[in-house]
């Protein structure tokens, strides 16, 4: 380094001093560079980074509505991560096919291309667990109205959640079936514990666990799906031991690629059910830090989600199969239940504006003949393409409409507009009669109808049924026919395999009806879409077939998909020789163990006039806003 010679200065003086204040600057920008980067690379943290960032540069972690920054940062990731890649070498035309959990639907098509639920009279353990947690919140019961109290919440409940007995029925051939589908939750639990736990599913025939890669790095899937049915069958030793898992071992601290869409409804649904049920704060306090991670998703030009998101970094970005990387609508669609549950218990408004935000763009752009395409673009908010379906892909969209219009206590009357608007569209362009006279759902491409309907949209039945009470007064009957038809086609669907389990996809075109034609719409994974159906329906009619018909998926089930070490999904429905997938899905314990145990249950099993399911299945209470009202100002008049 050259130094200026200053007059007057000798030589030799001038250079000591300048030696030793270049000692110290070394020492110092030593000392800067440590701590700076001891900021930037110690574990978790992304938001001490954001600190430093300039705003020009890409923030992953911001949690404003969006940013394009955050699309140009989208637009310069290298091509192979521009979405999800394929595992294994799956190719981008078989993903296009996916289900309500999309990824799901790929790995079980994969794997099988491969081979490869609180009242006085509860019993005594789960006495014991609401004392706990009776302790655990006794303390915010007098808390500031701005916190969430769960003693204001029971206390705005019209009924216990577990019924007078447990939901116990009084017909003894009906208790005998429900006894019979919580023997199956053991054993299939049972299972997974032995040969997979901490695992997100169980692969019964190898005896091993599976992780998938749908997670981003979480695991035990299948304890946070089970919580909930482990608790309101009364399997307490069971539950515990799912509790036990999420205290010890659930991590959340993960950094890999997740779908935000089955992070929301296993994750942060299982968690928020379980707390809901049992007021162990365990469960609040892990769903809170689970939420506040997803939220960097949202940062895009119009604030439409991604479908990926790094949990660890926050940057997010669309699935690599979907239309010039477009949102699917089933899954930015499918937040909304669970996001205002998180402003309630946190009190921060920013999850349930995120999902308005949602509302609002759907409801300003054009909808052809008035429906929603399943593709849109988030960074300009356009439909891609103009393809409709209510099974895959837009599905729980139109589920979480009239459940968040029920959820909010009939209070949200955007949500009711979109939902009838979206069904009087669905009933005008796709809903169709077979020749033979069967009622079913046509997939929409552009004006041309396919003439398929997908198990996955067999949940609509259900879906119907449940808004008929809150339309037009005149249409009332007009939907609990059209919920009946449905059901009614979809029961066909089972009826009319070897098996009497229903095909992934069926078809009423070529001379069939209600059968899957194509080799690859065969296979039956355990999924509950038929069930819920049966169960919503027995709930709202009473008429007895419901509950037949739940019987003969039960002994399909144990027929066929119950191996030695589980259940697993079957390739063939149409041939008795069952050729497995080796996968026990954990929707199977989340959804379709608990849709069966709640049909053979009395209707105070989780009563309707107070518990909304996610399209998990896991329950979400209704918020009764004027109750917790009233509530927050009793407690602050006794406390003065």
């Amino acid at each position: 380094m050259v130094f200026r010679k200053l007059p007057g200065v000798s030589a030799s003086g001038m250079g000591l001093r300048l030696s030793q204040k270049f000692v110290f600057l070394l020492f110092l920008s030593g000392l800067v560079t440590l701590c700076f980067g001891a900021l930037f690379f110690l574990p978790d943290s992304v938001r001490l980074k954001r600190i430093f960032l300039s705003k020009t540069e890409t923030q992953p972690v911001t949690v404003g509505s969006g940013s394009e920054n955050d699309a140009r940062e989208h637009l310069k990731r290298p091509k192979n991560q521009g979405g999800m890649t394929p595992a294994r070498g799956e190719t981008s035309t078989k993903l296009k096919s996916l289900s309500r959990k999309p990824p799901v639907s790929y790995e079980a098509t994969e794997e099988r291309l491969a081979g490869g639920k609180a009242q006085e009279d509860l019993t005594l353990p789960r006495s014991k667990t609401e004392s706990a947690s009776a302790k655990a919140t006794s303390s915010d019961h007098g808390a500031n109205s701005d916190t969430f109290s769960y003693n204001k919440f029971k206390g705005c409940l019209l009924k216990p959640p577990l019924g007078r007995d447990n939901g116990k029925p009084s017909d003894p051939k009906t208790n005998e079936r429900r006894e019979k589908v919580k023997e199956m939750m053991k054993f299939a639990w049972d299972n997974y514990k032995r040969y997979a736990w901490g695992k997100n599913e169980l692969r019964p025939l190898t005896r091993n666990g599976h992780i998938g890669n749908m997670f981003g790095g979480l695991r035990g899937a299948s304890i946070i799906d089970s919580l909930d049915t482990l608790y309101i069958m009364g399997l307490m030793e069971e539950y515990n031991d799912a509790k036990e898992w999420v205290q010890t071992s659930l991590d959340l601290n993960s950094n890999g690629e997740a779908s935000l869409f089955e992070v929301n409804i296993r994750y942060v649904g299982g968690l928020l059910s379980a707390y809901y049920l049992t007021g162990e704060e365990l469960y609040k306090s892990k769903v809170m830090e689970l939420g506040e991670k997803l939220l960097p998703a949202f940062n895009t030009p119009t604030g439409i989600p991604r479908g990926v998101i790094n949990l660890g970094s926050g940057t997010s970005w669309s699935w690599g199969w979907a239309s010039a990387g477009s949102s699917i609508l089933a899954e930015f669609g499918t937040l909304h239940l669970e996001f205002v549950h998180l402003s309630e218990l946190s009190g921060n408004p920013i999850y349930t504006e995120k999902v308005m935000n949602i509302r609002k763009l759907l409801s300003k752009i054009e909808k052809p003949h008035g429906l929603y395409p399943n593709f849109l673009s988030p960074v300009s908010g356009n439909w891609v393409q103009h393809h409709v379906s209510i099974g895959g892909l837009g599905d729980s969209f139109y589920e979480y409409l009239i459940k968040s219009y029920l959820m909010s206590d009939k209070t949200d009357g955007n949500a009711k507009t979109m939902y009838y608007g979206a069904l009087e569209a669905i009933e005008a362009n796709l809903v169709q009669k077979s020749p033979g006279g069967l009622t079913y759902m046509a997939e929409w491409r552009g004006g041309i109808l396919d003439h398929k309907m997908g198990h996955l949209a067999c949940f609509s039945g259900g879906m119907i049924g449940i808004g008929a009470d809150d339309g037009a007064p005149e249409k009332r009957q007009h939907y609990m026919d059209l919920a009946a038809e449905i059901t009614h086609t979809c029961h066909e669907s089972y009826t009319r395999s070897a098996t009497k389990l229903g095909p992934e996809a069926f078809r009423f075109d070529g001379g069939g009806e209600a059968t899957a034609t194509r080799l690859s719409d065969r296979y039956y994974i355990l999924r509950p879409e038929v069930i819920e159906s049966y169960m919503y329906m027995w709930r709202l009619t009473h008429d007895p077939k419901y509950r037949e018909w739940g019987w003969e998926a039960v002994e399909a089930l144990e027929q066929h998909c119950r191996v030695e070490s589980g259940f697993s999904g079957i390739r063939d429905v149409y041939t008795m020789t069952a050729s497995h997938d080796n996968m026990q899905q954990s929707f199977f314990l989340s959804e379709t163990l608990k849709y069966l145990y709640l049909l053979f249950s009395d209707d105070d099993l989780l009563p309707l006039e107070d518990w909304v399911f996610n399209t998990e299945a896991h329950p979400l209470p209704i918020i009764r806003k004027s109750c917790l009202q009233d509530e927050a100002t009793q407690d602050k008049t006794v406390s003065e």
